[in-house]
């Protein structure tokens, strides 16, 4: 429950830095959205989860786009995002072995 915390507190704050960067209010970014202002709110503080098309309406009517990206690539992206990191990771993390002979 914690890391979703998290992902929530994350996504919602960077809503928020897009949103007062963009000189918009909470009313109207949920207008431009098609969501109650209370609804937006509480994406934005991270009281709430949403969606994820509520989520990307949101990140849109920011100037944002949402990918959704599988996790095995999250490595290679954040190595991207963060080019400065000094320590050696690999670029894709390793899938999980398949051990049901019953599929081969």
């Amino acid at each position: 429950m914690k890391v979703e915390a998290e992902a929530l507190a994350a996504i919602g704050d960077h809503f928020r830095r897009a949103r007062l960067a963009a000189g918009l209010t909470q009313e109207q970014v949920a207008d431009l959205s098609g969501i109650s202002r209370p609804r937006y709110r509480d994406v934005e503080t991270g009281a709430a989860a949403a969606r994820t098309t509520t989520l990307i309406n949101i990140a849109r009517a920011l100037g944002l786009e949402m990918m959704l990206v599988p996790q095995a690539m999250v490595p290679a992206i954040e190595a991207l995002l963060h080019p400065e990191a000094e320590d050696d990771r690999p670029a894709f993390s390793p899938q999980p072995e398949d051990n049901d002979d019953s599929r081969r």
